[in-house]
């Protein structure tokens, strides 16, 4: 299986008819488990008590809005360098979901950050450019939406999601560059995560929901374009045949 593949829109459909319900029943499975090691079988923090089981739930929604993002800054790359539109459609798909990402680790960033900093909001090189991921997400997804000319939206929205791409590493070394609030990495670390096990387990099981969750709108959103392209390409036939 490769790329090429994925990009016929017969194939691709064939593949989402048979992973979109396995990848809904996959999430379902995976937050029943996340969430049961989140909130009941780790342990309570000796500085933040409970608060720090936010952190299940903010820390794989951050690691996720900078993959998102880098996937489709990847798909639009491959639209405009090969000219592959599915690859365009795909970036297109996978936007709002991680805009939605991105504004949870926004808020639940603030939720957490109000009883350790003692307030919500800090203009802090990772907040900031955490911010700036999302209005990039924004401007990409008006941008699709709001121009009539379809071609030309895509290909503008692909050079905009492709430049995003200069803000993910600033995101990921931010603390180590500007020393900011927040930690340093503690999971994804060349030396291996320094996190203690029974908070790196919770941690996983909702990294791994969140990547089920991910692929199972990404794959519905994706039907759902698929559909309205056979839509309004049966009613162009129709009306060329009047």
């Amino acid at each position: 299986m490769n790329f090429y593949s994925l990009a016929q829109p017969k194939k691709l459909e064939q593949i989402l008819q048979k992973t979109t319900p396995l990848a809904y029943g996959a999430t379902l499975v995976l937050f029943a488990i996340g969430l049961y090691y989140a909130l009941f079988a780790s342990p309570v923090d000796y500085q933040q008590g409970d608060s720090v089981r936010i952190m299940y739930v903010h820390v794989p929604a951050s690691w996720f809005a900078l993959m998102i993002y880098g996937f489709m800054g990847v798909c639009s790359a491959l639209f405009l360098v090969f000219r592959i539109p599915m690859a365009a459609y795909m970036a297109q798909a996978a936007a709002p979901i991680g805009a939605v990402y991105t504004f949870i680790s926004l808020a639940t960033g603030s939720i957490w950050g109000k009883p350790m900093w003692g307030t919500w909001w800090v203009w802090d090189a990772r907040l900031t450019s955490m911010l700036v991921l999302f209005l990039m997400y924004l401007g990409y997804i008006l941008l699709i939406e709001s121009t009539e000319d379809k071609e030309k939206a895509l290909r503008i929205s692909s050079i905009l999601a492709v430049i995003g791409l200069i803000n993910l590493p600033i995101i990921k070394f931010s603390v180590e560059w500007w020393h900011t609030l927040h930690q340093p990495a503690s999971v994804i670390r060349l030396n291996g995560p320094s996190i203690h096990g029974s908070m790196l387990t919770p941690l996983l099981w909702m990294a791994s929901a969140y990547l089920a969750l991910f692929v199972a709108l990404l794959s519905h959103r994706l039907q759902t374009m698929l559909l309205g392209f056979k839509a309004r390409n049966l009613q162009a036939k129709l009306a060329w045949q009047e």
